[in-house]
């Protein structure tokens, strides 16, 4: 699989640069970044010393390539389909979220293979899903698929700052963040629209409410996330369709005790456990916001895509010590 990469100088486009030079059946044709052209790819990704002597360019040869990988910031990948023409025959992997949203027009297919693997197999154009929404989501489809979802859901979740991106803010920087727990965009976040969605799609309609509360964490990569569903159902029968759910999954799994996030930190797993107290069902999600998150779960839908083994160039061991 040859692979073009645009907007390659951030954390999305070093981990996915870092992941296809050691995925088996990928060629890294060129790594776009017009304010870094012709300046090696491990003067940003310092992490890749000895690993490649690939430069940076401002070309785009897309007539070279099978599939591209758009590792732009959000609203930036429709801007640029509008101003660029890429042949049909090149496959889209968009790690935005400009096209997640089912619409008229949008032929991009919801990239979570829990879900879509069938129809991400046939896509021309695939969404990859938001970090935040793909931890929350992958704790809540099987009560979805049970029927569940008939109460508003209460979320919480943290993230590491990569998951803020690569340029600095006011609230990214080392002295702010070390140390320190806040909040943001409480039950407005970007993410909640496309989790209703697949939400809807599972359970067949979604009334209730996400209640989600992101937090930033004092730590580099990670999402940790607790779900409350109110629920009458045993907890032996939600456990049994939890494992059934996934028993089939290479990277989601149902984990019968509590979860830790460095279990999952450093790979493209997510895991999954539930508790009951009372009527309240207690569901807790973990994952890594720049693999699962990102780009392991783009590099896992590439490999759907093109026919290859799933979990090709994915077998990755976590940073549990």
């Amino acid at each position: 699989m040859k692979i073009g990469i645009l907007g390659g100088a951030g954390y999305t486009g070093g981990e996915l640069i870092r992941l296809l030079l050691n995925h088996p059946q990928a060629e890294i044709v060129f790594v776009n970044s017009e304010s870094n052209a012709g300046n090696p790819v491990t003067d940003v990704h310092e992490g890749l010393y000895g690993d490649t002597d690939l430069r940076f360019t401002d070309a785009m040869p897309f007539s070279e390539v099978d599939v591209v990988f758009f590792c732009f910031g959000h609203g930036k990948s429709r801007q640029f389909l509008a101003e660029h023409q890429i042949p049909d025959s090149v496959r889209i992997i968009d790690m935005a979220q400009d096209f997640r949203l089912a619409a008229d027009g949008n032929d991009f297919v919801y990239g979570l293979p829990e879900i879509n693997r069938g129809r991400i197999a046939s896509a021309a154009h695939v969404a990859n899903p938001g970090c935040f929404a793909t931890c929350i989501q992958l704790g809540l489809l099987p009560a979805a698929k049970m029927g569940l979802l008939t109460n508003d859901v209460s979320v919480n979740a943290i993230t590491g700052s990569t998951g803020a991106g690569q340029k600095p803010g006011a609230t990214t920087h080392f002295s702010w963040r070390v140390d320190n727990l806040s909040i943001y965009k409480p039950f407005t976040h970007q993410h909640v629209p496309e989790i209703k969605q697949s939400l809807a799609q599972v359970q067949g309609t979604l009334d209730a409410e996400i209640d989600f509360i992101p937090y930033r964490g004092n730590f580099s990569r990670g999402i940790f996330a607790t779900e409350v569903v109110r629920t009458e159902a045993p907890v032996e029968d939600i456990v049994e369709a939890y494992k059934a759910f996934y028993q089939d999954e290479p990277f989601t799994h149902y984990v019968d005790r509590p979860l830790d996030m460095k279990q999952v930190v450093n790979t493209n797993k997510c895991l999954v456990h539930c508790e009951k107290y009372g009527d309240k069902l207690l569901i807790t999600s973990c994952i890594d916001n720049l693999l699962k998150g990102a780009v392991g779960q783009a590099v896992q839908n590439m490999n759907i895509m093109f026919g290859e083994e799933e979990t090709m160039g994915l077998r990755l061991k976590p940073s549990a010590f």
